[in-house]
C-alpha cells in the first residue's frame, strides 16, 4: 500500500470529487425531467431560462468525462505513479464548477454561488498536489 502513503491527500481529494461528480451525475441521468424543471424555475429571471437543458447537459457530459479521469487517475496513481490524467480530471472539475458558478451568479443565487467555493478550492489544492 505504498500508494496511500505515497499521495494520501491526493487519492482523499480524488475519492471525494469522485463521489460528488459521479453522484450529481447519475441524479441528472435518473431525474433528467426533475432536474430540467428545478434548473428553468431557478433561472425562470436570467438569461440563462431558454437554454437549460442544453446548459445541463453540457454540465452532466463534463462532470461524467472528469469522474471516469479521475477514477483512471487513482488507477494509475496506485499502478504508475502518474498523475497527469488525475489531474486533468480534477482541472475539468473545476471548469464545471465555474460553469456553475456563472450560473449562480447570473440567477442571483449569491448563497449558491458562495457553496461553490468548498469545492473549487478543493480543486485548486488537488491540482497543487498532482502537479508539484
Amino acid at each position: 500500500m505504498n500508494f496511500l502513503s505515497n499521495y494520501p491527500a491526493e487519492v482523499l481529494i480524488l475519492l471525494f470529487l469522485i463521489v460528488t461528480f459521479l453522484q450529481s451525475g447519475i441524479d441528472k441521468m435518473l431525474d433528467w425531467k426533475g432536474n430540467v424543471a428545478f434548473i428553468k424555475d431557478h433561472f425562470k429571471n436570467s438569461p440563462l431560462k431558454n437554454s437549460v437543458p442544453l446548459l445541463l447537459s453540457i454540465i452532466l457530459l463534463i462532470e461524467l468525462v472528469a469522474t471516469f479521469f479521475m477514477i483512471v487517475g487513482v488507477f494509475q496513481l496506485y499502478t504508475s505513479e502518474a498523475k497527469e490524467i488525475a489531474s486533468f480530471g480534477i482541472e475539468l472539475s473545476a471548469i464545471t464548477l465555474i460553469f456553475l458558478l456563472i450560473g449562480q451568479r447570473l440567477a442571483k443565487d449569491y448563497a449558491g454561488a458562495m457553496s461553490l467555493t468548498v469545492y473549487f478550492i478543493l480543486c485548486v489544492f488537488g491540482i497543487y498536489l498532482l502537479n508539484s
